[in-house]
């Protein structure tokens, strides 16, 4: 089946977009993975972020969220990366993290990338040129550990 990439600035988001982004992070990080955190945390419409979507018959099936490094100190932050679990058989976490790492350098040509990834999948962005920086330490009671591009 096709995907349809899109990738938006936050000011050209519809509002069937954004909802439909928030229900699959709210699926996905507060209900399956059981996180009861703030996942609207004020960056989703702020600074020139950037929402990476992945859709399929109308629905949101892959998601990113790019941060602009000029609100992150300087980096790129690649963030609430996620696949909607009708879709996992689809092996569509390497299609939109090159996305997500095309979509930067397009954006904003030059500039670092880092994201916090789940300890479990520190293989799968290393295939992507990713290395670890720095300590593990837990978000949300999940084992993460920072990891830059290069």
């Amino acid at each position: 089946m096709t995907i349809d990439w899109i990738c938006k600035h936050h000011n050209d988001l519809g509002k069937e977009q954004l909802y439909a982004v928030l229900e699959l992070r709210s699926e996905v990080f507060v209900v399956e993975q059981k996180c009861a955190y703030q996942d609207v945390d004020g960056q989703d419409l702020s600074g020139d972020t950037l929402h990476l979507m992945g859709w399929q018959d109308d629905q949101l099936v892959a998601y990113a969220r790019l941060l602009d490094p000029e609100s992150q100190g300087g980096d790129v932050v690649i963030g609430r990366v996620i696949i909607a679990p009708q879709a996992r058989d689809q092996k569509l976490g390497h299609t939109l993290i090159s996305k997500a790492l095309e979509n930067a350098e397009e954006y904003w040509p030059g500039q670092p990338i880092f994201l916090s990834a789940q300890t479990h999948l520190q293989n799968f962005y290393a295939q992507h040129g990713f290395r670890a920086e720095g300590d593990t330490f837990l978000e949300d009671g999940i084992p993460h550990i920072g990891m830059r591009l290069g």
